[in-house]
């Protein structure tokens, strides 16, 4: 919410949609994501973008007008427009002779440009290419990141998270099996990063857990990684806070092992031994008359002898 929505007071009830809307909540909303074209693309770029629309949508806005920026040089407009439809995520597509075929993923914090990636585009095969019975629109895809490089350069880690922002989809409570049936599968190595996306089938295997066959539905993706604009580690650290209310709270003395079995520590206040009741019998009852000192309470009763 930005200082000007703080001050500006809704006259109507749409108005006050729009801007509660817009205000924080708890729980965030389906990233939304803008697809749009520079001044100068190619026909691969145009066939390009309409294929990650068809995998983003119903979350996405397509622009099909031409938009002249550089994103790297100014980034002004695409805040414009981020604010606009309120949308934090970005593929701005652009093709020219020092870098021909050239996407640039990127992601916005509070309508500013937090990190952008561009990768180059060496190999593509659109999904009209690809003859297979494609999922249905806004099936939640499941992410498949092989190769090294996802876990050992910041560059490719930054990359990871990126990529998994922009493809999550919406967070679901539980997922039935026959939903699982989309997989994009990213591949880093060599310096390139492979793209590919598949259709799970699941095949009868004569027992309860099905076999799982891959077909490959397109698009088909060679990417190569150019450019990197990445936040700060303060900046950076600063977009993941979470809210208190959000935080689980800590449960004193339980811990878990690594096979996830559950201890509890209990902590007793120390015993008092004059207090405890111990077993009743004749010989250790008083006299009248008798005190006994604390000596004699924690000594063992004397036994009279008893002649024959």
């Amino acid at each position: 919410m930005t200082q000007l929505d703080s001050v500006i007071k809704p006259k109507t009830k749409r108005s006050k949609r729009f801007l509660e809307s817009r205000a924080p909540k708890l729980t965030e909303d389906v990233k939304s994501a803008m697809i749009m074209k520079g001044g100068n693309t190619s026909q691969t770029i145009t066939q390009a973008l309409k294929d990650i629309y068809s995998l983003k949508k119903p979350n996405a806005v397509l622009y099909k007008k031409k938009n002249i920026t550089r994103p790297f040089e100014d980034s002004t407009s695409l805040e414009f427009f981020s604010k606009k439809t309120d949308c934090s995520l970005f593929l701005f597509g652009s093709h020219n002779k020092k870098r021909p075929n050239n996407f640039i993923f990127g992601r916005l914090f509070d309508f500013h440009v937090l990190d952008m990636i561009e990768l180059g585009i060496e190999k593509y095969v659109s999904l009209s290419e690809i003859k297979a019975s494609k999922f249905p629109e806004g099936t939640k895809p499941m992410l498949v990141f092989a190769g090294e490089a996802f876990d050992t350069d910041n560059e490719h880690r930054r990359l990871k998270s990126l990529l998994t922002d922009f493809f999550r989809g919406p967070t679901v409570p539980a997922v039935r099996l026959a939903g699982l049936e989309h997989i994009l599968h990213f591949t880093a190595i060599d310096g390139k990063i492979y793209m590919r996306s598949y259709r799970c089938l699941l095949k009868k295997s004569g027992c309860r857990t099905p076999r799982i066959e891959l077909e490959e539905i397109g698009p088909s993706f060679d990417f190569v990684l150019r450019r990197t604009h990445l936040a700060s580690d303060d900046l950076y650290k600063l977009a993941h806070k979470q809210p208190k209310a959000l935080k689980p709270k800590k449960k004193k003395n339980i811990s878990h092992d690594a096979f996830g079995t559950k201890f509890g520590r209990v902590h007793m206040q120390k015993q008092d031994l004059s207090k405890l009741q111990t077993r009743k019998m004749k010989g250790l009852r008083k006299r009248r008359g008798e005190v006994v000192t604390e000596e004699q309470e924690g000594q063992a009763p004397k036994v009279a002898k008893v002649e024959s």
